[in-house]
């Protein structure tokens, strides 16, 4: 791991049967096998400050990362330096799995608030392929369910209005934040700076903050100084013409 500052913990603050994220009602139930091999998977946690790098695009990694709190995006660079932010992943997300099939990382991974994940060994993948099927789908289900998402995305740039998709984006990490219990009795706050949005959707900055204005003037969202305050969720998913991720129970690794 690279970035500003990471530190390892040495002991599990969450032991695998008392996971904070595990009843929540959108992640499936482990049966008692499945709990008994990811909790000798699971090797650690790892606290991660903001800004830290977690996964560099074109390295190796041994590790493989579930996380259990905060916000991350995924995000290559082109040789001049702009960036365009693929994802973002936040409670209950698998981040670092490509490493594993395609033997380095394809893109980068960035916290976009303190976060705390849980550390798995790379090399322990091929048990769990061959030993639980039931898991190794799951990871199966979380790729597919990543390529949707990216569909979604590369749909909303390609045809959606820039205040659409502005609108389609705040939404969808807001659904994606509900889903992980990020919410919890208030408004959803999404730490993400105007910059994070030009470079996810595409938009020069100035484009993005006149967007922006305009979301704030319907009262669809606030502008806070620790990033975006989703008011009315239902009224962006129909400014951007989207119904919404729609998800069953998912898994949780």
């Amino acid at each position: 791991m690279s970035g500003q500052s990471a530190r390892s913990v040495t002991t599990r603050q969450y032991p695998c049967d008392k996971c904070p994220l595990r009843p929540l009602p959108t992640f499936r139930a482990f049966e008692k096998q499945e709990l008994l091999f990811v909790s000798t998977f699971k090797k650690g946690e790892l606290a991660v400050d903001r800004g830290a790098t977690v996964l560099v695009e074109g390295s190796h990694s041994a590790h493989l990362y579930t996380i259990l709190s905060g916000w991350a995006f995924r995000y290559k660079l082109l040789p001049d330096g702009r960036r365009q932010i693929l994802n973002y992943s936040m409670p209950g997300d698998l981040i670092g799995l490509q490493g594993s099939l395609m033997g380095e990382m394809q893109h980068s991974v960035e916290a976009l608030s303190p976060m705390l994940l849980c550390v798995f060994e790379r090399e322990q993948l091929h048990e769990l392929y061959r030993n639980h099927p039931g898991l190794a789908y799951d990871i199966t289900w979380m790729a597919s369910r990543e390529e949707r998402m990216l569909d979604e995305n590369l749909l909303s740039i390609g045809r959606r209005t820039a205040l659409e998709r502005t609108a389609y984006l705040v939404a969808f990490i807001s659904s994606r934040a509900r889903g992980a219990g990020l919410n919890g009795k208030t408004s959803v706050q999404i730490p993400i700076t105007q910059q994070h949005i030009a470079d996810t959707l595409g938009l020069s900055l100035v484009h993005t903050n006149k967007t922006i204005r305009k979301l704030i003037d319907r009262k669809l969202i606030a502008w806070r100084d620790g990033g975006c305050e989703v008011i009315d969720h239902d009224g962006l998913k129909d400014l951007a013409r989207w119904e919404g991720l729609g998800e069953e129970r998912r898994p949780l690794i």
